[in-house]
């Protein structure tokens, strides 16, 4: 049986993994962040294995890795809008949260097994075909959001050429880049 896993536990993991991994999604970090600033969110936060049939779960991933970058799940509703998983994590504060990342030797790394829970996972009630209909609805979903975000760059991309600003245009074209980079 695994000794409890303190706040303190959790708090030092964050920091060790922010240093040494990228997300795929630059607001997710902020996320972690958030949660690593708070003894009150880090009690509530379990690093699991089976995000999906928790109550509230937050699902990351590296740059390193071909994963989803960002999912938000609660009470069986799915978003890849972080700022929508922040305003819950912050109005509902006293709800538990349980976090899944993928990274490159998550499997092997003792930071991260140290502070992974295990969480009882029911057995599954859905037949093959509704987890194939869920799975393809979820890559449509992907495709919807790349989309988006891409014509949302454009968007800024361009009125940041036609407003002469120079700082943003380079910058939202370095995040264009990472995009870009993150769906190869």
């Amino acid at each position: 049986m695994k000794d409890m896993i303190t706040g303190a536990d959790k708090k030092q993991f964050i920091k060790w993994f922010l240093e040494h991994y990228e997300l795929k999604n630059p607001e997710a970090e902020w996320l972690l962040q958030y949660l690593y600033s708070s003894e009150q969110l880090l009690a509530r936060v379990h690093f699991t294995e089976h995000f999906r049939s928790s109550p509230k779960a937050l699902l990351m991933s590296t740059t390193c890795v071909q994963m989803t970058a960002f999912k938000f799940y609660k009470n069986k509703r799915v978003t890849s809008d972080v700022e929508k998983a922040f305003l819950d994590v912050h109005s509902h504060p006293e709800e538990d949260i349980y976090v899944t990342l993928y990274f490159n030797g998550r499997n092997t790394c003792s930071r991260y097994l140290a502070v992974l829970e295990e969480v009882e996972e029911p057995k599954p009630t859905v037949t093959g075909t509704e987890a194939l209909i869920a799975l393809q609805a979820e890559l449509v979903l992907d495709q919807i959001e790349r989309e988006w975000r891409r014509e949302r760059y454009d968007r800024e991309i361009d009125a940041a050429l036609v407003n002469g600003d120079r700082a943003a245009f380079f910058r939202l074209a370095a995040e264009y880049a990472k995009f870009v980079d993150a769906r190869q």
